[in-house]
């Protein structure tokens, strides 16, 4: 254990990765001769915290009495991002307080693949929060895997692959019901995803955010991109797999989606399969899945993270938030 700051100390649990310079992700609990609250701790020292962010990506907080959905919107809170209104999303979610929203709503059964939050929309957040309100009966980690990484390793394993995503970018496309569909991944309807129910606002927004829509009679097809899958971290001047490539590719699949034809590359060509199940490979090995525990509070960089979801054991509920 080493003292990071006098309010943290900084531990070690099973399954972290140890870098050079950083744990990942960092672990944080409070030190035995404080007794502050975790939103107390966190203005005090917020800028102790954005610098570890700055250095692992994720930041988890273990061992602080956050008890309920209300506390966990008050640490959110006390570190004053403006919040990121939830539009153009994929995953079925519902608003439990202030800025808490529950995680992807999907079936326990189902597994949710890798992925930069909202990177198949121009506007995404900063950072996520993720809380963990009920620890799952067996299962259920969030694995977190650093961006950089999976970049250095694929274009180093397929340096033509990444350099046709990095001149053409992705293609997403995606067709949306009227209404949520719980039981599927992808399950949120137009309705929830433009936050109306009048379809030239729905138009308006997904104008706004690049991306054109198809009316069907039973629904809408979303068609988004070019996007660029390969972005340039400014802060850490390091270059980034941000992209939903493998989760498109594998998971975004129900009744009115083929996850094959849901991501192409910018140009409309198909992309490899061999090539994206082997990124897939590479995301679980690099991964570092944490079991949750009550009271958990997540901080991820979404510039420098990607996370998916494993299935689980009922119950589990883990709540989330996303800012700017």
């Amino acid at each position: 254990m080493s003292l990071s700051e006098p309010a943290f100390v900084e531990i070690n649990v099973p399954h972290q990765k140890h870098f050079n310079e950083f744990q990942f992700p960092s672990v944080l609990s409070l030190a035995s001769s404080h007794a502050l609250p975790l939103t107390r701790a966190v203005k005090e020292h917020k800028t102790f915290l954005e610098s570890l962010l700055l250095k692992s990506g994720a930041v988890l907080f273990r061992g602080f009495q956050v008890n309920t959905a209300s506390e966990f919107n008050d640490v959110v809170e006390s570190f004053e991002y403006e919040e990121l209104p939830y539009v153009g999303g994929a995953a079925p979610r519902t608003n439990v307080v202030g800025r808490v929203f529950t995680a992807n709503e999907s079936p326990p059964d189902q597994k949710i693949p890798f992925h930069h939050e909202m990177a198949q929309v121009p506007e995404f957040p900063s950072k996520l929060f993720f809380y963990c309100e009920v620890e799952p009966g067996s299962g259920g980690e969030t694995p977190i895997v650093l961006s950089h990484v999976v970049y250095e390793r694929m274009k180093e394993k397929y340096p033509e692959f990444v350099e046709r995503l990095e001149k053409y970018g992705l293609l997403y496309i995606r067709v949306l019901g009227e209404d949520d569909n719980p039981s599927s991944p992808i399950g949120r309807g137009w309705k929830s995803t433009f936050l109306t129910t009048d379809k030239s606002v729905a138009e308006q927004r997904a104008k706004k955010l690049g991306m054109e829509l198809e009316w069907l009679d039973d629904g809408v097809k979303t068609i988004m991109g070019p996007i660029p899958a390969v972005k340039y971290d400014e802060r850490r001047q390091r270059k980034i797999w941000f992209n939903s490539m493998v989760a498109a590719y594998t998971g975004w699949k129900d009744e009115k989606n083929d996850p094959v034809k849901a991501v192409t590359f910018g140009d409309g060509e198909p992309l490899p399969a061999d090539i994206v199940y082997d990124c897939l490979r590479i995301l679980e090995e690099e991964c570092v899945a944490i079991p949750w525990q009550k009271g958990d509070v997540l901080l991820l960089d979404n510039w420098a993270v990607l996370h998916s979801r494993r299935s689980f054991d009922p119950p589990r509920r883990v709540l989330a938030s996303l800012v700017k």
